[in-house]
């Protein structure tokens, strides 16, 4: 039987093949941990992080509320460096809870995907 933790790796690499097809975007990857979430848009082409975010220093107590708050922090900052328009990558992980209030975030922040 294989592990969770692998069985994740083998989701996000299908999910990825599948998103680096769209080239001229960049990709906002989402990684979730037991305790925090983080974000950050990546232009496959170079192979550099352009924005990155996590809910670290947020003060919030509930999880779904500091993924959301992330998630516009991350919006506001791509805006900033003029990215507006980029492809989603859910890590491997069902889109509900944290990676769906991270989503929400960021398009409420300016990012269209």
């Amino acid at each position: 039987m294989k592990s969770k933790s692998y069985q994740r790796k083998q989701r996000h690499m299908r999910v990825k093949k599948s998103l680096i097809s769209n080239k001229g975007l960049h990709r906002l990857v989402v990684f979730r941990s037991n305790k925090y979430i983080y974000g950050q848009i990546i232009d496959d082409q170079s192979a550099k992080t352009i924005v990155a975010a996590s809910d670290l220093k947020s003060k919030e107590k509930n999880k779904i509320e500091r993924a959301k708050i992330a998630g516009q922090e991350l919006a506001k900052e791509s805006v900033k460096k003029n990215v507006k328009k980029v492809v989603f990558d859910r890590g491997g992980y069902r889109f509900h809870g944290r990676v769906k209030a991270f989503a929400q975030g960021a398009r409420e922040g300016g990012l269209t995907f």
